[in-house]
């Protein structure tokens, strides 16, 4: 499955802000489609994913809310209330692994290119 991540920038702290994800391939909407992060210098990082047909939803943060449109095959990230230490390149990505307790970036087989949102204070 291929993907490709929309909608970073700048925003201010306290602000929220929307990313996108397109998804093409076969059978797209049977894999797990997932958002991380990485900041320069640190390990990649899992935000929240969403399992096919939205059966499931997993999220590091109640400020984080992640949803798929299975018609479209698109994923989106809805962040808000956003801190200084949010900054980070965006990373869409698709798992075909079953939940085993927690998502890893290893546990994502493909990915797209990482969009940047930085949060000034």
């Amino acid at each position: 499955v291929q993907l490709q991540a929309f909608g970073g920038g700048l925003v201010q702290a306290g602000g929220s802000v929307r990313l996108s994800c397109a998804a093409s391939g076969r059978r797209v909407s049977s894999y797990t489609l997932g958002w991380l992060r990485q900041v320069p210098g640190k390990e990649r990082e899992f935000v929240a994913a969403i399992t096919w047909n939205s059966g499931r939803i997993y999220s590091v943060d109640g400020r984080f809310t992640v949803s798929r449109d299975d018609r479209k095959n698109t994923v989106d990230l809805q962040m808000s209330g956003l801190k200084p230490e949010d900054t980070a390149d965006y990373y869409c990505a698709a798992s075909t692994r079953m939940y085993a307790g927690r998502w890893r970036p290893e546990d994502f087989s493909s990915w797209g290119q990482g969009t940047l949102v930085t949060v000034s204070s």
